[in-house]
């Protein structure tokens, strides 16, 4: 049996690993309604939470989204033995509404070791469920690879 092929190293020529995550709106909920907006303090930035805040408190779905949007984010790394470094992927509104991701601390230094300049993100959400998918813009400078 012939050996299955084996993915491109991280930064190769014509490498991008996407990242995908889905987020169960009744499980954020429940654990909105359990510990409270102190518990995804954890999680969001005061300015990512303020995004998801309306007049009656935190949008669940806006919340499901960006958790999902920083796990496909951290997804695009492809970094092994490393814990989401969760307020250091930061997703926050663009002026023209569509989100975007900044990287600060270890989840830059993360994605400079892969050759990742920039990560993109798309998000949806609907009664049920928030999803996110991201996308690495490639460095044109090699990865540092740091440890």
């Amino acid at each position: 049996m012939p050996a299955r092929p084996v993915a491109p190293p991280a930064g190769g020529p014509g490498w991008a690993n996407l990242g995908m995550d889905i987020v169960s709106v009744n499980r954020v909920r429940r654990l909105l309604d359990q510990y409270g907006e102190r518990f995804f303090e954890r999680m969001l930035t005061p300015g990512e939470l303020a995004d998801c805040r309306t007049s009656t408190g935190l949008d669940v779905l806006s919340l499901c989204g960006r958790i999902a949007a920083k796990e496909a984010a951290f997804k695009t790394l492809r970094v092994r033995g490393r814990f989401l470094p969760w307020p250091e992927i930061v997703v926050r509104r663009s002026d023209g509404g569509w989100p975007l991701v900044e990287l600060h601390g270890a989840a830059a230094e993360m994605a400079a070791g892969s050759g990742i300049a920039e990560i993109t993100v798309s998000i949806s959400h609907d009664v049920d469920y928030a999803v996110a998918v991201a996308a690495p813009i490639i460095a044109h400078t090699p990865p540092t690879h740091t440890s």
